[in-house]
């Protein structure tokens, strides 16, 4: 009982992140194809020449700290001044952005575990020639919570990521440096090793921790929260990857013991415990018995549609148009709110309608003033779900219009 209590509230939680999970992709890409395009900008720009990117006007900015070390000979960080006045140093902007998008790519393109990513070194990237001569890219985790080794193969996705972490540390032509990395359950220091995962602040080189990781996906999820209010109860953690990776994998047709070879598990019951959210078997192998089932029955049972059939049909359309909208209610039901469409849930609002809505919160206020409690409480509960429809009618809005043919009619005697 304690253990089926568990995968529910585990299976909620990936519910929950799974859909959220691309606007935390592209909101970490964006942000460092940003900061990248504009250091390469500001980089090529003369000191207080202005530049113009994505819309905004900067320009390249030289303190007196900057000119003394270009007088020595010495490497000047990259500063740029925004059209507000605001000083940015962008360098230090597009490195944060790039590991941003490095942890978040690594971790849901190979489910390790966060101590695992940040152990991963240049010696962990190993190439295997199969049979037929085509080589394969393999990311070596060593050791992992069990302390067994295991083998993932990377996808083109995750091999890109590996190979930019590679370019950054080498685009100077030096190898990656050697560091050591204190393991705070083992309470001991590696010996140095090229880690993929170290950046430098100031003067100090150092491996990226698993907590600086959960700082940089809490400051994500805030930024992201300002316009996905979705995001202010939901927060992500390296965990939650690796769970979406597992669930994504075995829903795709990956023998659910093939994952659990990928994930580390020594239990199969504990990859069955990450994947059991959504049932993509149950839902394909419905459709296939239906299609078995549409091949079984006669030809004679699909004719034509009768007159009187097609404008009964035409009929129940037009009783849907309501003065702010449609109604969704399926074909063949009568209206089941005696036409109280404003609150009712089928009621799709037309985004031609949506100021008339604006009206209610006027009312209100009169409302508040005239001391009418009882009608304080019904208003309060329309604007509620009005807002809910409101937020629908503009995501539609959104999404392009699909065409999806003329249906023609089946021949005689076909399938």
């Amino acid at each position: 009982m304690r253990r089926r209590r568990i995968n529910e509230r585990s299976a909620d939680r990936t519910r929950q992140r799974q859909p959220l999970l691309p606007l935390l992709v592209r909101h970490v890409e964006e942000r460092y194809d940003h900061t990248r395009t504009l250091l390469e900008q500001a980089s090529a720009s003369a000191s207080n020449a202005p530049f113009t990117h994505v819309g905004r006007t900067y320009r390249r900015v030289l303190t007196e700290q900057d000119l003394t070390l270009a007088r020595g000979g010495h490497r000047t960080p990259v500063r740029v001044r925004d059209d507000a006045g605001q000083l940015i140093v962008i360098e230090a902007e597009e490195e944060t952005a790039f590991w941003d998008w490095a942890a978040v790519e690594t971790s849901r393109h190979s489910g390790v575990r966060i101590e695992e990513m940040c152990e991963v070194s240049h010696l962990s990237i190993r190439h295997y020639q199969r049979n037929s001569g085509e080589m394969v890219a393999l990311l070596v985790v060593s050791p992992s919570k069990t302390d067994r080794e295991r083998v993932i193969p990377m996808s083109a996705e995750l091999f890109h990521v590996i190979a930019s972490v590679i370019r950054r540390h080498t685009r100077d032509g030096n190898p990656v440096p050697l560091l050591r990395r204190f393991d705070p359950h083992d309470k001991v220091w590696s010996p140095p090793m090229p880690f993929l995962f170290q950046r430098k602040i100031g003067a100090t080189r150092s491996v990226i921790s698993p907590v600086t990781v959960l700082s940089m996906l809490e400051r994500r999820g805030k930024d992201l929260a300002e316009h996905h209010p979705a995001f202010r109860s939901v927060k992500f953690t390296p965990h939650d990857f690796r769970r979406t990776f597992t669930t994504e994998l075995v829903n795709s047709g990956l023998p659910v013991h093939i994952g659990a070879a990928l994930l580390g598990h020594l239990n199969i019951q504990t990859t069955r415990g990450y994947v059991a959210v959504f049932d993509e078997d149950v839902v394909r192998h419905y459709l296939t018995h239906l299609n078995e089932r549409r091949q079984l029955r006669s030809d004679d049972e699909y004719r034509d549609v009768t007159s009187d059939e097609w404008d009964e049909f035409e009929e129940h359309f037009d009783k849907r148009k309501v003065e702010l909208g449609a109604c969704g209610r399926p074909y063949g039901t009568p209206c089941q709110h005696e036409h109280a469409c404003i609150r009712c849930p089928m009621l799709q609002v037309s985004p031609k309608m949506i100021n008339r809505l604006d009206d209610l919160i006027t009312r209100r206020a009169r409302a508040k003033t005239e001391g009418w409690a009882g009608e304080i409480e019904g208003l309060d509960l329309t604007l509620q779900l009005l807002r809910a429809k409101r937020d629908d009618t503009h995501r539609r809005t959104q999404r392009p219009a699909v065409d999806l043919g003329i249906p023609t009619p089946r021949t005689t005697g076909a399938p």
